[in-house]
């Protein structure tokens, strides 16, 4: 719309001159108007004075201010109540929302818990906090994987079963994955399915032992070798014999020392080495009444419980240190020997250690000759 050029002041003052008796051709012509627009001036703006035309231009702002103010607070309100019909909150979320609306807006709490959807027994019973029910557990996991860091959850669980603590094993779980202390697995590709041969433990210690070699390096490149004897009735360490060699008349002397702590098994099952092979340590078995049970070439599942050990062996020592020398391999597997033997629980045997397992098959074996 075009913009007049007579303000509306200008247009009551034009009106009150003709009110005054001045001619209706001199008002025309003195301020440059047609009569059709000074007739519809005088139908919106006949009978008013100056300072009641201002009033009311007062009045129309403030109308508009106040419609503009009720929109806002209409299209507001609206939001506000779709996001709570399509998003409810979570209890925390509405002990939040009264807690704003009894303090910032003092509205008394039974109302503000009926808008919003919550129980006042909600509302007055805040939440335990989950971090603090779980300090104890978190203590007790990180005492465990700090002493023994290749441990799995099932190792940590079963030894906090072993040691009196009683909790959840899915709570111990949610704790440990919240910790990040699960350790990568190792996938690799899986061949069939074969038929498969028991091999049965015997059940009183020192019927059958086991004996096998491993092989691994210094951190600048020297190798190492390592005897591994374990009983195979409670899959106790004997010993972990360490050098840089290991010939037939050093195993002799291990089984030796083995003999005066433990005594001699009746049998030994063991691989086809060419240190195993040799006349000098066949002809010491012989001589001890020792039956050897060679496995079949290229066939180690046949002495599975050896080398299941060394698996854990790698895992758990090997794979874990970078090693400086030959006393610092010793020093550690000689610490992890006493853990394995004495805290760390076995899956096969029950879940506890092989020295718990060989007490109480001696206890049982006790009784039953009493």
């Amino acid at each position: 719309m075009k913009k007049s050029r007579f303000t509306e002041t200008q247009i009551v003052g034009i009106l009150k001159e003709a009110e005054g008796g001045i001619a209706m051709a001199d008002i025309l012509r003195t301020h440059g108007i047609s009569g059709a627009t000074f007739y519809k001036w005088r139908s919106k703006y006949g009978g008013l004075e100056a300072s009641e035309l201002k009033r009311v231009k007062e009045l129309e702002q403030q109308l508009s201010e106040y419609k503009t103010m009720v929109a806002e607070l209409t299209h507001d309100n609206r939001a506000l109540k779709n996001l709570i019909e399509k998003k409810p909150l979570a209890p925390t979320g509405k002990r939040d929302a009264v807690d704003y609306l009894v303090g910032e807006e003092a509205v008394p709490i039974t109302r503000a818990c009926a808008h919003l959807g919550l129980a006042r027994s909600s509302y007055y019973e805040r939440p335990r906090s989950k971090a603090k029910a779980d300090e104890p557990v978190i203590e007790i996991l990180n005492q465990v994987v700090a002493k023994n860091g290749r441990w799995g959850f099932r190792l940590c669980f079963d030894w906090m079963r072993n040691h009196g603590y009683e909790w959840n094993h899915k709570r111990v779980w949610r704790i440990y994955k919240e910790m990040g202390l699960n350790l990568p697995r190792r996938t690799k590709k899986r061949i069939p399915k074969m038929p498969r041969v028991p091999l049965i433990a015997p059940t009183q210690s020192n019927t059958m032992w086991a004996l096998d070699f491993m092989y691994d390096t210094l951190h600048y490149g020297r190798p190492f070798r390592t005897l591994n004897v374990i009983d195979e009735s409670n899959r106790e360490i004997l010993a972990i014999e360490i050098d840089i060699s290991l010939p037939a008349a050093r195993v002799v002397r291990t089984l030796e020392q083995l003999e005066e702590i433990h005594g001699l098994p009746q049998a030994i099952r063991l691989d086809n080495g060419s240190e195993l092979r040799s006349a000098v340590f066949m002809g010491w078995c012989e001589s001890k009444g020792i039956e050897l049970k060679f496995i079949q070439p290229g066939k180690p599942q046949q002495n599975a419980f050896i080398e299941r050990f060394n698996k854990t062996y790698r895992h758990e020592v090997l794979n874990a240190y970078l090693f400086e020398n030959l006393r610092e391999v010793r020093e550690i597997t000689e610490n992890w020997i006493t853990i394995y033997n004495e805290e760390r629980p076995h899956s096969s045997l029950g879940r506890i250690p092989p020295r718990d397992y060989r007490a109480q098959a001696e206890n049982n074996t006790l009784g039953m000759s009493a």
